[in-house]
């Protein structure tokens, strides 16, 4: 077994890619995932896609067939060429793939970093697949390990501190080029976690929001939650209220444009229009005293926060490579404990078989066999004490893996077998399976 994952970001892949590469949309996800799953080398699949990037994280039993399938996929689903993705995605095997995982988890491989939203967003497309059917043990293991990285370098860093996001950058953005935005009034459109994180700095800055979403209910439920200096209006409204105000922010999950060059009004009075979504929510316009800012047009202001977190960023990666290690010496554990169970289990068989063939042919009384077995049974355990000891000694060295394959062979353990003795449960998992219980 392979970990492996293809990933498309804002350093290999410009947004109009990324665009088409967007799983956003359930469904498409769904149907991608289940075409990846299918293949015969795929073995579980988490697909993780934001504004930022589009991460393929996968199980498998062979990299180099199931990259290949996954580029086919991938080029059918998006209507970008196979040549081109194969040219940009990033490919990451084993502990490469481990220790990108939980660089993107801790948010170091993040546009912004030290952005706290990613976590969320990795808990989501893991739990999407996971109730799906698209993953289990394999990548769960990962994933547990990947959200206790994540905390770490949280809690031993101040990377996470006075965290900012993509919606904190787009108003520190507009404050750069306004000035004090005290007084203004800005648009607000999309109520999800982008909208609402871009709506509170915007408060926090004097600024008066008016929150625009589809679903009225969910933008008074935001509105409540953010006070006096907030509102809603109907959606309906958006083609009236975009040649309004001078602020607009737009972060919904729609799957094409909502505003289009036709919409737009002449207005002598400039505006700044942020538009933070993937796939993007404005038409490319050229329009006079119209300025506006995608995702990665807000680099400048990036660049300078990751300047300002690098000495962070350093303790960072030093966790997430010990973290790294870890994992995999503890999968070795994995590997080593079934065994060892699997060798006593044969010897119990043996003795046990042999004990009955000895009363049958009149050696032994029929009495004295469960004497006989304690007797045995401390036998075994005395001999094989050593060699547990030793197994789980090796279990943390580099020749571990030759080691066990060794033993495996020599006492005819088949892997499937030992795999089946351990079945690792994750926290999400095992809550999961405590609810369908109540």
């Amino acid at each position: 077994m392979h970990y492996l994952t293809i990933s498309f970001t804002h350093k290999n892949t410009d947004i109009a890619i990324r665009e088409k590469l967007s799983l956003s949309d359930e469904e498409k996800r769904s149907i991608f995932q289940e075409s990846l799953n299918e293949f015969e080398h795929t073995n579980e699949s988490i697909v993780l896609s934001t504004c930022n990037r589009v991460e393929i994280i996968l199980s498998v039993a062979n990299c180099e067939h199931t990259i290949e399938h996954t580029f086919n996929e991938l080029s059918k689903i998006s209507g970008v060429p196979k040549k081109e993705l194969e040219s940009r995605g990033d490919i990451y095997e084993d502990n490469s793939a481990i220790h990108h995982l939980f660089s993107v988890i801790s948010s170091l491989d993040s546009l912004v970093i030290g952005e706290t939203q990613i976590v969320g967003q990795l808990k989501d497309a893991y739990k999407f697949s996971y109730e799906k059917g698209f993953c289990d043990q394999k990548l769960s293991r990962a994933m547990h390990h990947a959200f206790k990285c994540a905390a770490s370098v949280r809690s031993n860093t101040d990377i996470s501190k006075n965290s900012i996001s993509i919606s904190s950058v787009a108003v520190s953005k507009a404050k750069e080029i306004c000035g004090n935005l005290g007084g203004y009034t800005a648009l607000v459109i999309g109520a999800g976690e982008m909208g609402r994180l871009a709506a509170k700095h915007l408060i926090a800055n004097g600024v008066n929001v008016i929150i625009l979403n589809r679903n009225l209910e969910k933008a008074q439920k935001l509105v409540d939650e953010l006070g006096e200096m907030a509102s809603f209006a109907s959606f309906s409204k958006l083609g009236e209220y975009i040649n309004r105000y001078r602020l607009l922010f737009s972060a919904t999950g729609a799957p094409h444009t909502i505003i289009d060059k036709d919409m737009v009004e002449k207005k002598e009075f400039d505006r700044y229009w942020f538009d933070i979504a993937i796939p993007r929510d404005i038409e490319a316009i050229e329009f006079d005293n119209l300025h506006i800012y995608a995702v990665d047009d807000l680099k400048e202001v990036v660049d300078k926060n990751i300047a300002q977190r690098e000495e962070q960023a350093k303790i960072a990666y030093s966790i997430i490579g010990k973290s790294t290690m870890e994992f995999f010496k503890w999968l070795q554990t994995l590997c080593i404990d079934p065994i060892i169970k699997e060798i006593r289990t044969k010897a119990q068989s043996c003795s046990l078989h042999e004990i009955e063939r000895a009363i049958k042919k009149g050696y032994i009384d029929e009495s004295q066999k469960n004497e006989i077995v304690k007797i045995v049974h401390h036998a075994f355990n005395g001999f094989l004490h050593t060699p547990t000891i030793k197994l789980k000694e090796v279990a943390e060295k580099p020749e571990a893996d030759v080691i066990v394959q060794a033993v495996q062979y020599i006492f005819d353990i088949n892997e499937d077998q030992a795999k089946k003795l351990n079945m690792y449960k994750c926290e999400y998992q095992m809550e999961n399976n405590m609810m369908e219980n109540k």
